[in-house]
């Protein structure tokens, strides 16, 4: 089909190039790894923070909600992909196809979200448990991870290919703690309580807990917001679809920098070609499927479990991230010291992988947006906005820091709850995009598209009851 003319629109920026879709791999084991630096990225503020605190007070009668989100962000998951696969750009670029500024909107939702050092903070305050270090030593011991982080992404010949070994070995020590927890600390009143959560037991805990605490946790039910958007950027740089034809981000200082085309591309739908999409679309919902969305409901699960059996209905719990320190000493004193350290440093640690991925994936969509739609003409390469981004978000977490602001649960909720507002907008949109923009074989139909629908009105329904009762407290 030599004479296809390309669906993807072209009236804010050039059109895309047409080329066959490359041969996807023999084994699914070799594209293993985008969902997993998902799932892995956001084993952070939902996982360690925003499900066991709910855990803590009101039990596990709200798991219903977690199931929920992860299935409603699967399917948003694989219509960012979409796109992706089938034109080697971001969804971002394609809703800048559609209007120019989409894309710096949600960059500058996802900054708005991302520049507070809660996550960093967080990692750091979990280390003072271990050092017995007092809380004025939290901003310096945050400071430093958040040099080293910058100095990691700045250093690595490859970026994606040193955060998907750091997020890998993050995962590994969170399910060696979830499996030492399940010998030693989840009681059998959890394992009934999690059944109850997740069938005739579930209910919507309101009050005690606020609705925004809610829907903060369903947005942040596996990844989130701006997280969503980057698994088109993740599934770019290993090689997914047209994104193999697109080079990898790499450091200006140690990696060797390719020239790359400012668009994508797309393939004429020809009987090879679909062939082709077939095979690499059922790679993309099997990889998703048994890395984000599996790995992201068993910790969610088991994490809440362990807050569960430890500290709910403890008199006196903190509404504060300091609950994990009870959590801590309380496995102190049922399992043994040793437990409580373990999982203090594996916390630590998964928390500070979570503040590198944040890190990333947030300048990845802002470079990708700058670079593609305002920079297109200029020599500066993407490389270079991605890394004066990093370091910028470090230079602010680190003025944050120093002029004394903290990061207590609240201001993760706010940024928990800007989330679903991305959600509700961008899901609007990945209707648009993957109706219009792509061919009749290929668009988003059926089932899918009902999914889109569906999360369009419930983070939609979210956002307004937030706001209405945000408001309330207001005026």
């Amino acid at each position: 089909m030599t004479d296809f003319t390309p669906t993807v629109p072209h009236r804010v920026l050039p059109p895309v190039t047409v080329r066959d879709l490359p041969e996807p791999p023999r084994s699914t084991w070799r594209v293993i790894g985008p969902g997993l630096v998902g799932a892995g990225v956001g084993l952070a503020s939902g996982e360690f923070i925003l499900w066991p605190y709910i855990a803590s007070q009101v039990g596990l009668v709200f798991l219903w909600g977690a199931l929920v989100g992860i299935v409603t962000q699967w399917f948003l998951n694989m219509e960012i992909e979409r796109y992706t696969l089938a034109t080697g750009e971001t969804a971002l670029t394609g809703f800048s196809r559609m209007w120019k500024h989409w894309g710096i909107v949600f960059v500058a939702m996802t900054l708005g979200s991302n520049l507070w050092p809660g996550w960093v903070t967080t990692s750091a305050t979990m280390v003072t448990y271990l050092t017995g270090g007092g809380a004025g030593s939290v901003r310096y011991i945050a400071i430093g991870m958040l040099l080293v982080i910058a100095l990691a992404l700045t250093m690595a010949p490859v970026i994606y290919t040193v955060l998907e070994r750091v997020i890998f070995v993050k995962i590994a020590l969170v399910l060696t703690l979830i499996v030492v927890a399940i010998l030693f600390a989840i009681n059998a009143d959890a394992w009934v309580e999690l059944g109850k959560g997740l069938t005739a037991g579930a209910r919507f805990p309101v009050p005690p807990l606020e609705f925004a605490v809610l829907m903060g946790a369903i947005a942040y039910a596996g990844a989130g917001g701006g997280q969503n958007l980057c698994q088109s950027n993740w599934i770019r740089d290993k090689g997914f679809g047209m994104g193999a034809y697109v080079p990898r981000l790499v450091s200006p200082v140690t990696g060797h920098e390719e020239a790359a085309a400012s668009t994508g591309f797309q393939f004429a739908p020809t009987k090879e070609n679909l062939a082709r999409w077939r095979r690499w679309w059922r790679f993309a919902n099997v990889e998703q499927g048994s890395t984000f969305a599996l790995v992201s409901f068993v910790t969610i699960a088991l994490m809440s479990m362990l807050a569960y059996s430890t500290v709910f209905g403890k008199d006196g719990l903190a509404n504060s991230i300091t609950f994990l320190k009870v959590e801590g000493e309380t496995l102190q004193s049922v399992v043994g010291p040793w437990f409580g350290v373990l999982f203090w440093v594996i916390g630590a640690l998964s928390l500070f992988a979570s503040a590198m991925g944040i890190v990333d994936y947030t300048s990845r969509l802002a470079s990708d947006v700058i670079k593609t739609v305002y920079l297109r003409e200029r020599g500066i390469s993407v490389n270079r906005v991605y890394f004066l981004t990093v370091w910028s978000m470090t230079v602010i977490g680190i003025a944050i820091l120093l002029l004394g602001f903290d990061q207590p649960l609240i201001l993760l909720v706010f940024s928990a709850s800007f989330a679903a507002v991305m959600m509700f907008v961008y899901s609007i949109l990945l209707i648009i995009l993957n109706r219009r923009a792509l061919p009749e074989a290929i668009k988003v139909r059926s089932y899918r598209l009902a999914a889109l629908v569906w999360s369009v009105l419930f983070f939609g329904s979210l956002t307004v009851l937030t706001l209405i009762q945000q408001a309330g407290k207001l005026f």
